[in-house]
């Protein structure tokens, strides 16, 4: 494993956000595609961020901290956000996060990597830093993601 370049492992099919989606849109997009983050990306498909469940978790609980001091004994988790919640404030709290845009949350700061970068380079720079997956990027442009779960997968595909 230790030859073996980003190419040989990333995932091309990559499911990407805009800025202008809503955390609603992305949080949809995850489960439906059995994801935990996505690139974010303008029209031409260059990288702009990368936005994750954490940041959204992040969002949520940052949320629930206020309820908390507010004493409200409301949960946000206490029911789905899209049916009509138990009280006016969850309901507006609800549709505030919903439509957040992954503009306002993403990550912009993000470690990229070439196609032609050795696998283990990639995956001592995502352990060091604690990410779970690495944009792949020509001039600018998204052509893939490597995840740890494409090494991970990579490891027993080869021997069956």
């Amino acid at each position: 494993m230790s030859k073996l370049k980003v190419r040989d492992l990333m995932t091309t099919q990559v499911v990407t956000l805009r800025p202008a989606d809503t955390i609603k849109k992305a949080a949809i997009k995850f489960a439906v595609d059995n994801i935990s983050g996505a690139p974010v990306v303008d029209n031409r498909n260059h990288l702009l961020g990368i936005v994750s469940e954490n940041d959204i978790l992040r969002i949520l609980y940052r949320y629930q901290l206020g309820l908390d001091k507010q004493n409200a004994g409301s949960v946000m988790l206490g029911s789905s956000m899209d049916s009509g919640s138990e009280t006016d404030e969850l309901n507006r709290i609800s549709e505030e996060i919903s439509n957040m845009t992954i503009g306002e949350i993403m990550i912009h700061t993000v470690l990229t990597t070439s196609p032609d970068a050795l696998i283990m380079e990639v995956l001592k720079s995502m352990i060091e830093m604690d990410v779970n997956r690495v944009p792949v990027v020509e001039k600018g442009v998204v052509i893939g993601v490597i995840s740890r779960s494409d090494i991970v997968f990579a490891l027993y595909k080869r021997k069956v």
